[in-house]
């Protein structure tokens, strides 16, 4: 099939105008913080998150609780002819996860966007020094994190928000993603050797708006946002992808319990025998922390108000394949419960046995005793 060319047949090249690209790294920190306390330990530079809503929506659409926002100094990274801001912003989820958002301001051809986002895909500086901060911050706030664990999993996400994109004057968003789209795909698909038209509809498929002239297109690596006031939909995008680092760290998780109980469950007769309770013990243990996470994860946020930002995390869970991580964990977590069950059923039959054991044992003793007495 034939490749579209990026340079598309006008002579201009349109041209962003006060954009900014926000890469956010996220990481997991422990099993669980207290943001309340976090706070405290870091109240000169942090504040809680509440979503400020761009469009009408209902009180209990949001965060719950907050998240944790903490500002620091970065020094600017310089990636080709872009430079990071010199700060960074941590957000602090409750469940545990931490997310680090880069910002690196835009002004120029829209096609330079395709080299900064190559170089974004295959960067190692920046989640190297986010992990550094994330180590960091853990340090300032262990005191408020339940087992605190920095996880060696990381998944990252670009958003490129416009606010203005003209050629020698004002140019519709929808008529740019038209006329550019070849140029558009190639910087959602970190790709410049070129994409067949059926890979570039693809990529662009997954849009949607709410006013006449804003549009957001989602892809599994990157988002394009021509909104110059969309704070609430960068928050939705920052927490799916926690949510799916989140997701893929339980589910190995859950993969390491699995061998565990199989172990447990294939230990030598005598020691399950001596230790039943405990065997129990750990596999429910291992259970609970599981559905535990799963659950606030999946509870952090509240999207029922809000018909817009319900869809732009419902197209951003189909991009990222959030449904098929949780059919996976939630697979994983009926069968602990179910390892659990059979070694109940296992104790109750094994102890069961052992009565039926000591009543023979005490009619035999006492039909001994009636035998000898005579």
């Amino acid at each position: 099939m034939a490749t579209a060319p990026y340079k598309t047949a006008s002579p201009k090249t349109p041209q962003v105008h006060a954009g900014r690209v926000l890469v956010y790294y996220a990481f997991d920190i422990g099993f669980g913080i207290d943001l309340d306390r976090a706070e405290q330990l870091v109240s000169n530079e942090s504040a809680r998150s509440h979503l400020r809503r761009s469009r009408r929506t209902p009180q209990y659409f949001g965060f719950d609780p907050p998240p944790l926002k903490v500002v620091r100094d970065s020094a600017p990274i310089a990636l080709g002819s872009f430079t990071t801001r010199p700060q960074i912003e941590i957000t602090l989820y409750d469940f545990g996860g931490a997310s680090v958002a880069f910002e690196i301001p835009i002004d120029g051809a829209l096609e330079d966007l395709i080299p900064l986002s190559n170089r974004l895909y295959d960067e190692e500086a920046l989640p190297a020094i986010a992990r550094d901060a994330v180590a960091t911050l853990g340090r300032d706030i262990a005191a408020a994190i339940n087992r605190p664990a920095l996880s060696e999993l990381v998944e990252d996400y670009a958003v490129y928000q416009i606010s203005s994109l003209n050629i020698d004057g004002q140019l519709s968003h929808a008529a740019a993603i038209d006329e550019y789209q070849s140029t558009l795909a190639a910087i959602l698909s970190a790709e410049d050797e070129g994409l067949s038209q059926g890979q570039i509809s693809e990529t662009l498929a997954t849009r949607l708006s709410y006013g006449p002239n804003d549009i957001t297109i989602l892809d599994w690596n990157a988002a394009l946002l021509f909104d110059d006031d969309a704070d609430d939909v960068l928050a939705v995008l920052e927490y799916t992808n926690v949510e799916l680092l989140e997701m893929r760290l339980l589910d190995d998780r859950l993969d390491d319990a699995l061998d565990q109980a199989y172990e447990l469950m294939t230990a030598p007769r005598w020691w399950r025998l001596l230790r039943p309770r405990r065997l129990m013990a750990r596999v429910a243990e291992m259970q609970l922390d599981g559905a535990f996470v799963f659950e606030g994860v999946n509870n952090a946020v509240k999207l029922l108000g809000d018909q817009y930002l319900a869809r732009v995390y419902q197209l951003a869970s189909q991009r990222l394949h959030l449904k098929d991580w949780d059919r996976s964990v939630i697979r994983k977590l009926d069968t602990l419960r179910d390892i659990y069950h059979k070694l109940s059923d296992m104790h109750a039959a094994r102890r069961s046995e052992t009565l039926e054991w000591i009543i023979i044992l005490l009619i035999a003793f006492e039909i001994v005793l009636t035998l000898g007495g005579k």
